[in-house]
């Protein structure tokens, strides 16, 4: 026997059969896990494209077809939802980069580093516009500023090893550190938006300026340029 509306014939039969038709299919219903991970991948993607202040919790509700006490009952509020996909992206960020530090040379650190954070923005481009956005107060350890010091506090245990092996100063490893990290971090801001070069090309600029200053580092670097203003003797 066919599935579907019996039509009896009858005239209430034929109304049965024509409404049974044109009832669109239920809604699968989701689970609590489900509807959570719908609703951070909703809130990402809005936070990303408006930043915090301009996202509504109507907007994330509206766009993932679910009512506003819903997205309440999950995260408390916007400020909720807002920290727990900065906590997601800054341990996604922070676990590419960890993981990607694997070589022993140190040149090959800094590759590593580059490119596993040109690939992060390149893949998860949404991710990386809502750490870079201004987030409020509230966020403010959980931001990308945040996430770059933590990778410059592993960089700086490397440069530590290396100035000590070259007879550096190996206090200044955190100073230099800040500013590699600053520099690659600065690079990728300005990458996304261009998306040219290439992410390995971009990277191996990045290593050639870092590295090959690096390997020629003066022991006590002073300014060309006095403070009175002329150049000091060593410039001359």
């Amino acid at each position: 026997m066919a599935d579907g509306p019996v039509n009896d014939g009858s005239t209430g039969g034929r109304r049965r059969a024509v409404a049974a038709a044109g009832k669109p299919p239920s809604r699968v219903r989701m689970s609590a896990a489900q509807r959570r991970e719908q609703l951070i991948s909703t809130g990402r993607q809005l936070f990303a494209e408006r930043g915090f202040d301009a996202t509504s919790i109507e907007e994330v509700a509206a766009r993932a077809k679910v009512s506003k006490p819903v997205v309440y009952e999950h995260f408390g509020g916007k400020e909720g939802l807002y920290a727990v996909v900065v906590d997601r992206e800054v341990r996604t960020l922070l676990d590419r980069i960890t993981t990607a530090l694997t070589a022993g040379h140190p040149r090959e650190l800094l590759e590593q580093a580059a490119l596993a954070l040109l690939g992060y923005i390149e893949e998860e481009t949404s991710g990386f516009r809502v750490l870079v956005r201004e987030s409020p107060v509230m966020s403010a350890t959980g931001n990308f500023g945040s996430v770059m010091n933590d990778v410059a506090h592993q960089v700086e245990h490397i440069l530590g090893a290396e100035f000590k092996t070259r007879g550096y100063d190996p206090k200044l490893a955190e100073l230099y550190s800040q500013a590699l990290v600053g520099m690659v971090a600065l690079t990728g801001r300005w990458w996304l938006e261009v998306r040219r070069p290439g992410k390995e090309t971009v990277a191996a600029h990045l290593v050639n300026l870092a590295w090959n200053g690096l390997s020629h580092l003066e022991a006590k670097p002073t300014l060309i340029t006095s403070k009175s203003g002329r150049p000091s003797a060593k410039g001359r």
